[in-house]
């Protein structure tokens, strides 16, 4: 099957890599300057699973319809990335939207339509560094999809195989819906925890009441997905609160590291949907509140230079 991948950050340019070391047929959707680059020093990988330095397929502009396409943009970048991608899809493409959150699928099944848009997410903590190369911080590189609806169901199954060769053990979700809320759920308190405390988790667990304040953000979120049907399971709240309470840990949510280098964040379509959703179910989300003030308030800062 051909995978169109759109991006080679962090993201798609990590599971791009795999899947193209393990002999898929991926191109990279790019802007010029990193097509060039690319071309020149080839994608590289830095990971604790194996380094990867490959050459790889790329276009800076969509002719013709794929198998599959893998959208790894950020949130604000969305509607100039469904742009990009739709002279890629044709009536049998299957899209696949890797982003945080969930209230980028109302643009994408309007564009699209919701036949055509299956649920994707994926947990793999790294960045682009400077020189092109991509740093994965961890052995994790959990990448889950599934239909949304019973008529993508063949359309998901027939694209496994070709993702199983990336070698990251992908997994067809029965319920990507659930998976998707749980990764939300995630998310959206540890970015709300680090952004507005400014700390890793282990430096917030020095605090008197870093340990409550975690596990509020963590309860608040788990309200909003339970408002909505999807209340997430014991294993996955347990992991959460694992991950947010860790003494020690220097983890932080990617939305602080863009915070801090100066960057244009996603806190609108992460703790602002969160925080929306709350509201709109009746859940009181106090610490949402004031993380998501404080992200517009920096905002507003960062644009006023």
């Amino acid at each position: 099957m051909r995978i169109l991948i759109l991006g080679a950050g962090a993201i798609g340019g990590y599971f791009g890599a795999r899947l193209a070391a393990g002999g898929a047929d991926v191109t990279f959707l790019v802007r010029p300057a990193r097509a060039e680059r690319l071309a020149k020093d080839g994608l590289r990988v830095v990971s604790p699973v194996g380094d990867l330095a490959l050459p790889v397929a790329t276009v800076t502009k969509a002719t013709d319809p794929f198998d599959a396409v893998l959208l790894s943009c950020k949130a604000y970048d969305l509607e100039s990335a469904i742009d990009a991608v739709a002279p890629a899809v044709g009536p049998a493409t299957l899209v696949i939207p890797l982003l945080n959150g969930l209230r980028h699928y109302g643009e994408l099944d309007a564009r699209f339509g919701a036949e055509r848009v299956a649920g994707g997410l994926v947990q793999m903590p790294g960045a682009l560094r400077p020189d092109g190369s991509i740093l994965h911080f961890s052995t994790l590189q959990r990448f889950i999809f599934g239909p949304r609806s019973t008529s993508q169901t063949a359309a998901c199954q027939a694209l496994l195989p070709t993702l199983q060769r990336g070698g990251f053990d992908p997994i067809l979700s029965e319920d990507i819906t659930q998976a998707m809320w749980a990764k939300f759920t995630f998310i959206a308190a540890f970015a709300g925890l680090t952004c507005l405390m400014r700390a890793p988790v282990g430096a917030i667990m020095t605090a008197d009441d870093g340990q409550a304040i975690a596990e509020g953000f963590v309860t608040e979120c788990a309200a909003v997905a339970s408002a909505a049907g999807y209340a997430p399971s014991e294993a996955s709240l347990s992991e959460t609160r694992a991950t947010l309470t860790a003494k020690g840990s220097t983890g932080t949510a990617s939305m602080l590291r863009d915070l801090e280098s100066g960057a244009r964040t996603e806190h609108e379509h992460i703790l602002g949907d969160m925080l929306a959703r709350a509201k709109a179910a009746g859940v009181p989300a106090p610490l949402l509140t004031v993380a998501l003030a404080h992200m517009q308030a920096s905002e507003a800062r960062r644009l006023a230079g």
